[in-house]
């Protein structure tokens, strides 16, 4: 017997990058369209759809006892989903949960997991079935509505898309991360959906300005307070993309004595409540709340946190300010209406597109459901032209019933019936004979007759259809748009009046000693040292003390640097005294060859003077120096190869500028231009030297330095008086060798 060789794989010789950039491209394109991005016509994933079809299929209707999730879970992944049974059960509970989802698409039975974050019960010891909104997306599935295809084993079918008689991806929205793209939408109330629908259908050109107003933002299930401002607002539904500040609704509960205290109400949507009381406890802990005293969570069904405030003193806007800064009282939900279109391509639809894309969706149902539906019509009236023959005739027929070899033939052949007017008749039972009354089967034919009319009417008049669409959307409106489902959760407010809280507010005041090092170490000791302890603090090795200050915990420290940028630090944010800190670099981006040129405590009222190597400088308004971000501010610009020497509070009206060459020159202040940003002006000439110090002082005291253990004061400086950007003298006998003032 011949033996059949064994068959040789296919063996593809191409470069390995081509090879992974195709594998990894199949992948990127599985995830997008099978997993991660919501369809714009139904607003659900391939999970979700799979689930609601897969319960539709066994018979859990609203009206009917639950299942068991495992059998749910269990049919999921054995027909349609070929996945974990984990997800899917995931997936499930998240539909059920009316904290999760705005119009819940599950109906669960059991524990199915609570606002404090804590997950659901096992799928053993749950039960399911479907909503009546679920039930609403799965409207006319049997009719031909949308497109089947093969599930993933070919043993069945499964429906591309719902036909969602329900506004479903802008009501209940959907978020997902898929390769390269993610999707956030945020729920919206379906009365407003229905609203701007019927308004896009009487004007399919309107913008997206109008919509908003029928739209005016999102409505999370677990309500809140939206505080982004209109423009905001219109500016994400017109490009897609974009956020909404929501805040948590607190009150004020009067109590005995003038004390009073603040019940929180509903927090933000997504927010766990056991994780935002830890996170309050944390930042109590550390001292960082310092208007708050305690907080307490009383929350039995409804949503109850007790915030104690330090005194009845407190102003009340002040602390929720301070709580809305520093907690998750206040969160930002990012928008981006990135979704499949019709044609399997995501991209980021703004309202109108996402609003039109529903109706065009529905459009295509009904012209299906219609057709599918005159194709029931057109054959049950041929059946009933068939039995008013049989009717008339009824002993004939009985006759060739009984008689005639080929009664089928003979019956088609005698009362020229169709085949399938010849097989109803012949498939008829006995005892339906009673019921071909003429006047009944002539009424059920003049009731088919008039409906076909109607459908086939509807199916040429666009007009009708969009008139059709329009009934549909108000009794979507009807059924889910009034009640306490209906009714708005979320209050759209103005976008808050910006109240300056204090730092005091936030951070409890107390002394610390900022330290840094020579290699940029940086770092806060409690208290004020003195000298000799700061003598006593440890270094890394062949690291030592650079710069020293006395501050506040709310103070704020400006960094100066050779780059000529101003950084901005927190006192309160720096590490403490354990260990040996942490590197400055790591809080600003200082940049590589940049060293710091000095460290001070922000005073807002204050001038200061900064300069660089070449000897040119200017004053600047210290309010202007702040920095709002790591990256500093640049205030002193450089030429190529220059670097910033000096920062120096003004304190004085004169100024003393030295350089490495031992010349000593003191001009008037009022020489000295007030700027916000450049290179300045000369302050001194050089010829191969360049700057060493600076320092301003009162003309009548005299110039004062270090000598030894002493402080030696020079009370007539008439001699290095001169004019700015002149060369200057030789300092006097006894100036230190270091040409520094300090």
């Amino acid at each position: 017997m011949k033996k059949t060789p064994e068959p040789v794989s296919e063996i593809l010789e191409k470069p390995l990058a081509d090879a992974l950039g195709e594998r990894y491209l199949s992948y990127a394109l599985s995830t997008i369209m099978s997993r991660s991005l919501p369809d714009v016509r139904d607003g659900l994933k391939p999970v979700h759809r799979r689930l609601l079809f897969a319960m539709s299929q066994l018979r859990l209707e609203p009206t009917t006892p639950p299942k068991k999730s495992a059998r749910v879970v269990g049919d999921v992944i054995g027909k349609f989903h070929p996945h974990g049974d984990t997800a899917v059960y995931d997936a499930l509970v998240r539909l059920a949960q009316d904290f999760a989802v705005r119009y819940p698409l599950i109906d669960g039975q059991g524990n199915f997991g609570n606002i404090d974050g804590d997950n659901a019960a096992a799928m053993r010891y749950t039960e399911a079935r479907l909503t009546d909104v679920a039930k609403a997306l799965l409207a006319g599935i049997d009719e031909d509505a949308v497109d089947f295809r093969a599930t993933y084993d070919g043993d069945g079918e499964e429906p591309v898309v719902l036909p969602a008689a329900f506004p479903n991806l802008l009501a209940n929205g959907s978020s997902g991360i898929a390769v390269g793209m993610a999707t956030s939408i945020p729920p919206h109330n379906v009365g407003e959906i229905c609203d701007a629908l019927r308004h896009l259908i009487k004007q399919p050109d309107a913008p997206v300005e109008t919509l908003v107003g029928f739209m005016p933002g999102p409505d999370f299930p677990t309500g809140g307070v939206l505080v982004e401002s209109r423009d905001q607002v219109l500016e994400a539904y017109r490009t897609g993309r974009g956020g909404f500040r929501l805040r948590a609704r607190w009150t004020v509960e009067k109590l005995g004595q003038g004390t009073w205290q603040v019940i929180v109400t509903e927090i933000p949507y997504q927010v766990p409540k056991s994780r935002l009381i830890e996170k309050i406890a944390d930042l109590l802990t550390q001292k960082k709340l310092v208007l708050l005293e305690d907080i307490r969570d009383e929350s039995a069904e409804d949503v109850r946190l007790v915030l104690v405030p330090k005194s009845r003193n407190v102003d009340p806007e002040v602390m929720m300010a301070s709580l809305f800064q520093a907690t998750d009282l206040e969160v930002r939900f990012p928008l981006n209406m990135n979704v499949l279109g019709r044609d399997n391509v995501p991209r980021v639809m703004n309202l109108r597109d996402v609003l039109r894309a529903f109706l065009d969706h529905r459009m295509e149902v009904l012209v299906r459901r219609s057709t599918h539906r005159l194709g029931k019509i057109d054959h049950r009236l041929e059946v009933l032209d068939g039995y008013l023959k049989a009717y008339l005739n009824l002993d004939e027929v009985i006759r060739i019933i009984r008689e005639e070899d080929e009664p089928k033939a003979e019956l088609m052949r005698t009362f020229d019936l169709t085949d399938v007017q010849a097989e109803a008749i012949l498939n008829m039972r006995l005892r339906n004979l009673r019921k071909l009354e003429e006047m009944e089967l002539r009424t059920e034919h003049a009731t088919l007759s008039e409906e076909k009319a109607g459908l086939e009417l509807l199916l040429r008049d666009e007009s009708l259809r969009w008139k059709r669409l329009t009934e549909e959307v108000a009794e979507i409106k009807k059924r889910f748009g009034k009640g306490p489902l209906g009714d708005r959760r979320t209050l759209v407010a103005e976008a808050p009046v910006l109240i300056d809280i204090p730092v005091d507010a936030v951070v409890e005041r107390e002394p610390v000693t900022v330290l840094c090092s020579d290699k940029g170490w940086i770092r806060a000791v409690r208290g004020h040292l003195n000298e000799g302890e700061r003598a006593d603090v440890k270094y890394k090795d062949g690291d030592r003390e650079s710069f020293w200050l006395h501050c506040e915990t709310t103070d704020k420290i400006l960094v100066f640097a050779s780059n000529g940028k101003f950084f901005t630090l927190t006192a309160d944010k720096l590490p403490r005294g354990r260990g040996f800190g942490e590197p400055v670099r790591l809080m600003i981006d200082l940049g590589n060859d940049v060293d710091i040129v000095t460290l001070m405590k922000h005073q807002p009222d204050r001038r200061l003077i900064v300069a660089s190597d070449d000897g040119r400088g200017f004053q600047v308004d210290e309010a202007e120096v702040l920095a709002q971000t790591r990256a500093g501010k640049q205030v002193l610009n450089l030429e190529s190869g220059r670097s910033a020497r000096v920062c120096h509070p003004v304190d004085g009206d004169h100024v003393a500028v030295i350089g490495n060459n031992r010349k000593l020159l003191i001009f008037p202040l009022e020489e000295l231009p007030v700027m916000t940003r450049g290179k300045g002006v000369q302050l001194q000439k050089y010829k191969d030297a360049s700057l060493s110090d600076l320092k301003t002082f009162r003309f009548a005291e005299g110039l004062g330095w270090p000598s030894g253990e002493r402080r030696r004061l020079e009370t007539d400086v008439t001699p290095w008086l001169g004019l700015r950007g002149s060369a200057g003298k030789m300092p006097p006998n006894g100036f230190p060798k270091t040409n520094r003032f300090e």
